[in-house]
């Protein structure tokens, strides 16, 4: 059997000590026989043991590092805004409510603040106005936030569940819920405040709505989900529902708690009657 000549180094004699090490410590960026070479001339140099094979693996050959779940989670942050693979529509919902927020500071609103009359001109749900004329206000309400607090967790709320339910139940049917959820969360706001009227804002109607639906799937007898994959579902939904419950008592003067449960029975009430072969199949 006949070996390959190891590559000459003499190319590389003029290179450098940190310059020949950072070829073999960055060996996947180079030709395999530079990289090879490099080696050679440490070794002369006795920087590296000379009885370390002079041969080097090709860089296509170096298995890359094992990725860990922060490697993954940067990937999805590099991503997340723009609407791709598993995300599409999650990252449309997500941009349509930071992109309006935006708009409506750039033409004059107060971000840290907005003023009641700000959110009643770009559409809050304004019973006067709402009841009288102008029902796209329970849909355009659920895409402004009352404050930079507001929207950050419901925009985090929105990228965890509807990273969560985009696989299980397809684009379509996830946007479909979403604004089908917010609507339902407006009117049970409208009618829980009459007579004295309400002037609602905020994506919490239509997020509960995607609690309510990942509920109805993770109780459906013909889910995708197994049983082992169930438990764990429903315990981070329960956790994280109960959580943006109590918090909502707790600022009771401030959260459209009706919105809230009116979202999540609508988002209950569709997945139970979501035809069964819909649930997963994308």
């Amino acid at each position: 059997m006949e070996a390959d000549p190891l590559p000459s180094s003499e190319p590389l004699a003029h290179k450098t000590d940190a310059e020949l090490l950072y070829l073999t410590q960055y060996a996947r960026r180079y030709p395999a026989p530079l990289v090879q070479a490099a080696v050679r001339e440490l070794q002369r140099r006795e920087l590296i043991p000379a009885e370390l094979p002079g041969h080097v693996l090709p860089s296509s050959a170096i298995p890359p590092p094992p990725r860990t779940w922060l490697d993954e989670g940067r990937d999805l942050a590099r991503t997340l805004f723009w609407p791709t693979g598993s995300h599409v529509v999650t990252s449309l919902l997500l941009d349509a409510n930071l992109v309006v927020y935006l708009l409506m500071g750039l033409a004059g609103g107060n971000l840290l603040a907005p003023r009641s009359a700000d959110l009643v001109a770009w559409g809050s749900n304004f019973s006067p106005l709402t009841l009288h004329g102008q029902p796209w206000r329970l849909l355009t309400c659920c895409f402004l936030h009352g404050g930079p607090a507001h929207l950050l967790l419901n925009a985090g709320t929105l990228v965890v569940l509807g990273l969560l339910a985009e696989p299980l139940l397809g684009r379509a049917r996830l946007l479909f819920g979403y604004l089908l959820s917010g609507l339902g969360g407006s009117l049970a706001s409208l009618w829980w405040h009459m007579p004295n009227g309400v002037n609602s804002v905020g994506a919490s109607g239509a997020i509960f709505g995607l609690y309510g639906l990942l509920l109805a799937i993770a109780f459906a007898k013909n889910t995708p989900l197994s049983q082992q994959h169930r438990r764990p579902l429903f315990g981070l939904l329960l956790y994280l529902m109960l959580s943006s419950l109590l918090a909502g008592l707790e600022g009771a003067g401030n959260t459209d708690n009706a919105a809230h449960l009116g979202g999540l029975l609508t988002g209950v009430l569709i997945g139970v009657l979501m035809p069964r072969r819909a649930v997963g199949e994308h």
